[in-house]
């Protein structure tokens, strides 16, 4: 079986392409693939029908339970046939239905299929978790059907609207199924079924179940969708509509009956819900001139007869059930072929406009007389056989006493008499000859296009006059149920008896509501118009959609400080409650451990409060910087260097990107845009702070067990070799987080560049070429060695000197820079190799070199960067998150878990004993990164910039 769905997965991925090069005979292609699943079910049907139960079982994720799990028993057996069988007719009929310019043929051919598949692995997938992807997936599927003719809005309008209605039920479902599995402690559904657990948990579930099988089945009150769906191509319609789709609803109720079928509220919500159903889609079927929503009512109404009859819970109507369930898919699927053979040749489905088909197309005439015999309940047709178990059921409870068996009974009675009534109104609307009406002219049928529905009318006829043979084929399911009594069994004669009656009394009924038509559609039009499922559901989404306006308009202002309000406001609402409800306050207190903390605190939150009262914009970033740098003495203070050393450095990359930003902003604040509700803001910003420390303070306090961070350096060395935990934690320990925290970065440097750099994302800053870097070096060792030629120019110290404008030189500045670059390069590479076993590290590296091409742009400018940094900043952060990524995945060619490190000694006698750990080269690519990101920062928020002022500056000069 799972050999079958990946040939239906793959056979799905490659018909679009070969739609191209064969046309509609791609269907010829596709046919096959059902024809092995319908082959290989008839291959299992000894195994099956002996009472053996044919499964697969293949581990999915073992941690969470879950598996692919296949089960091939009597009620998939039946279904899989079904499912393959007319979907394989069906393929063959679309080589004729449609014509080689079809727009998306091969997109219909490729979606056809594999929603085959989908529901073909719906029926046998054994795994309640398995049975809803495929059931969304069905889902998924019949709106890429139904939406088929991409450009009409009713089609559009049609796929949408079944896409909404059953993902409501499957998802509504899926929380059913959760609860039973976890009930149960097993996620399998033939499990949960066998344990048939109790209790109001049960229920609840099963109700939720319910609702999922009601709107795939379209059951009142999800019917709408259906006759919606009469926008599909009537392939669609004749095998989502009446064999496969919508009879998943039907196949899990069948499913579950056994097991739940006795759930208080079951049989209530089951009878109910299908004799509502019944009746309503009789009595719309009706009221159709269209011969296809004709039928979707029709379908609708039957849909009810079926769901009243599989989830009745007795043993015979579960035997009528799934003989009925059988014969519907059999002649109705012949029915919508038949209307799209008539639509195809004559160019209308409008009863009022069809007349004399009859005549002109004798072979479809019959081949629809039969697939109608079989649906009224004519002998010897499979309908007539399943009609008579349906009411033999129901005669036997209703007679025991049950209530529910004469609602039952009554119910699909009536509804039978309007089966009669709408199935001759198809009949005489498509082929009778009527008066003031134009003969069609109507093209001749080839074999081929006939043949499809001729093959499933002839089997509802064969299979009827084969009752026992049918008999022993579905009773294995039958078998599961209880029975009362002589168990009942499928014949064509049980003599004169009740059911043959009733039988007899709805042809009657039904064949006079068809006589008095006029006189029934006038009393229809008569009737007040109600509002009708549909209309509820467009003034739902209207509703939906008015309310979701509102609410954005509420509250997507495109204001950030509304924004910031309402997250903060939410927090200290939400975490204030649990703090106040909180008991485990710490009993005792301690302010600080060292005088000095205090005063750092003290001034942290001096300059926080002065950022708040500034009055231009820079003296708010250096205030800000304050209380980063404030926090990097806490940590000293606390004995933490790396995350000290790299406070600092972090603070003063992130001061000199404000800088930078703020030469292309107003210079005081609120000189465009006021802040408004100060006090508000005030106050919401103290209770933050405050809900904050104390959220500090309880989850310190709290504690109880010794905290895994006071094993954290035996594991570092042990385990990373490497004496400096912290380091060790992000390049070994916690990998994979640096990983991740390295592609935000590179996400975050891509995303500002593409705000500046508008037209292209490639570095174009400006070079020296390495001629006159080499004339430059010449020149000022020519100088040195003889200071008294005055001949030519002071040289520069940098190798961009020249570009720059005297009045923005700075020569002590060109000097500092150009002694300090280079050691402050060495020492961030001690720092990154030094890292494992003292402070320092990648990222601590990275931001000491950073600082260094900083300084060399702040000395030298747009044209200095590009001399220092000769390297496209998105390289090198491709390279280091590259470098990152192999050193996780070497391991795994060693047989090792990715991210494992290991190290090597040599012992160089009098240099010494050199140690070298492989996470090291993890800890060059964070390095790398680091720097490309804060290359990328200068060269869009600094060199960018620059340039694009100048230019500004030429064009107003």
């Amino acid at each position: 079986m799972l050999v079958l769905l990946t040939v239906f997965s793959l056979g799905a991925t490659l018909l679009p392409a070969l739609a191209r090069r064969f046309g509609t005979r791609v269907f010829y292609f596709a046919a096959p693939i059902p024809l092995a699943a319908f082959i290989y079910t008839v291959a299992m049907a000894p195994r099956v029908l002996s009472g053996e139960t044919v499964t697969e079982f293949v581990r999915w994720i073992p941690q969470l339970g879950l598996a692919l799990s296949f089960r091939l028993d009597t009620l998939a057996w039946a279904m899989s046939l079904v499912v393959t069988g007319v979907g394989v007719l069906v393929l063959l009929y679309c080589v004729r239905y449609f014509d080689d310019d079809e727009d998306g043929l091969g997109r219909f051919a490729g979606v056809f299929l594999a929603f085959a598949g989908a529901m073909y692995g719906l029926v046998v997938a054994d795994d309640v978790y398995l049975l809803f992807v495929f059931w969304e997936a069905t889902t998924v599927f019949s709106y890429l059907l139904i939406g088929h003719y991409t450009r009409r809005t009713a089609s559009r309008g049609a796929a949408l609207k079944a896409l909404l209605v059953t993902t409501f039920g499957g998802l509504t479902m899926l929380v059913g199924l959760v609860l039973l599995s976890v009930e149960v402690g097993s996620a399998q559904l033939s499990v949960i079924i066998a344990a048939a657990p109790e209790g109001a948990l049960t229920t609840t579930a099963v109700m939720l179940i319910l609702v999922g099988a009601l709107s795939k089945s379209a059951i009142v009150p999800f019917h709408f969708w259906l006759p919606s769906a009469m926008a599909a191509p009537t392939p669609v319609s004749a095998y989502l509509h009446a064999a496969a789709m919508v009879k998943a609803g039907i196949y899990l109720v069948a499913r579950l009956a056994p097991g739940f079928a006795d759930t208080p509220g079951w049989q209530e919500v089951i009878i109910a819900a299908g004799v509502v159903t019944m009746l309503v889609g009789g009595y719309r079927a009706l009221r159709q001139f269209d011969l296809k929503l004709l039928l979707a009512y029709g379908t609708v109404s039957q849909l009810g007869f079926l769901l009243v009859v599989v989830g009745y819970g007795t043993r015979d109507s579960a035997l009528a059930g799934l003989t009925l369930l059988l014969a519907h898919a059999l002649y109705k699927a012949t029915l919508f072929l038949v209307v799209g053979i008539i639509d195809h040749h004559a160019g209308t489905r409008d009863l009022r406009k069809l007349s004399g088909l009859g005549a002109r197309a004798p072979a479809l005439v019959g081949i629809a007389a039969l697939a109608l015999a079989s649906m009224v309940g004519l002998p010897p047709f499979l309908g007539f056989v399943a009609k008579e178990a349906v009411f033999t059921s129901f005669i036997s409870d209703a007679s025991a006493g049950s209530a529910l068996g004469w609602a039952a009974l009554i119910g699909t009675a009536v509804g039978s008499v309007l089966t009669v009534a709408y199935s001759l109104r198809f009949f005489w609307g498509a082929f009778s000859r009527k008066p003031d009406v134009d003969d069609v002219r109507a093209a001749r049928q080839s074999t081929e296009f006939l043949a499809s529905p001729a093959l499933l009318a002839v089997a509802g006829l064969a299979l009827g006059l084969m009752p026992a043979l049918v008999d022993g084929w579905l009773s294995g399911y039958s078998s599961q149920f209880e029975a009362a009594g002589d168990p009942y069994h499928l014949a064509l004669w049980h003599g004169l008896e009740p059911a043959l009656a009733i039988s007899a009394v709805t042809l009657l009924l039904g064949a006079l509501l068809f006589v008095g038509r006029d006189r029934v559609q006038r009393a229809q039009a008569s009737m007040p118009d109600m509002l009708s499922a549909s209309e509820g559901y467009w003034l739902m989404l209207r509703a939906i959609d008015r309310a979701a306006a509102r609410i954005t308009s509420l509250t997507q202002r495109g204001s950030l400080p509304f924004y910031l309000s309402v997250i903060l406001l939410v927090f200290v609402v939400a975490v204030g409650t649990a703090l106040v409800r909180n008991n485990s306050w710490p009993e005792n207190w301690l302010l600080f451990d060292h005088p000095v903390q205090l005063a750092v605190a003290v001034i942290a939150a001096i300059a926080a409060i002065a950022a708040t009262r500034a009055q231009k914009r820079f003296q708010a970033v250096v205030l800000v910087g304050v209380t980063g740098y404030g926090m990097a003495a806490l940590f000293a203070l606390q004995g933490a260097p790396d995350l000290a050393l790299t406070q600092i450095l972090v603070e003063t990359i992130t001061l000199i990107a404000f800088v930078l930003v703020l030469r292309r902003l107003p210079a005081r604040l609120g000189e465009r845009h006021a802040s408004v509700r100060r006090g508000l803001r005030a106050a919401l910003g103290i209770a933050v702070g405050l809900v904050m420390g104390a959220v500090a303070l309880v989850s310190l306090g709290a504690r109880t067990a010794t905290p895994i961070s006071a094993d954290m350096p035996r594991m570092a060395y042990e385990g990373g070799h490497g004496v400096n935990t912290v380091n060790v934690m992000l390049v070994d320990l916690r990998g994979w987080d640096t990983m991740g925290e390295l592609s935000v970065i590179i996400v975050a440097a891509t995303g500002v560049a593409s705000l500046i750099f508008i037209a292209s994302r490639t570095d174009n800053l400006p070079r020296v070429s390495r001629r006159d870097a080499r004339l430059q070096v010449r020149e000022r060792l020519r100088r040195v060695a003889d200071p008294a030629d005055t001949a030519h120019d002071r040289a520069p110290w940098l190798l961009a000197g020249r570009r720059l404008a005297p009045r923005n030189r700075s020569i002590l500045l060109e000097v500092v820079v150009r002694l300090l670059f280079h050691p402050i390069m060495i020492v961030s590479l001690y720092l990154l190799f030094a890292g494992h076993n003292a402070v320092g590290g990648g990222f601590a590296g990275g931001l000491v070199a950073g600082i260094a091409l900083v300084a060399r742009y702040l000395a030298g400018g747009r044209y200095e960067l590009g001399a220092a940094a000769p390297l496209d900043a998105g390289k090198l952060l491709g390279a280091g998150l590259s470098l990152a990524v192999g050193t996780a995945l070497v391991p795994l060619f060693f047989g090792a878990d990715a991210l494992t490190s290991t190290w090597f000694e040599w012992d160089l006698g009098v240099v010494g004993q050199i140690e070298f750990v492989t996470s090291t080269i993890f800890d060059v690519g964070v390095y790398l990164v680091v720097i490309g990101l804060i290359l990328d920062v200068l060269r869009s928020l600094g060199a960018e910039i620059d340039r694009q002022e100048e230019e500004l500056q030429g064009a107003t000069t």
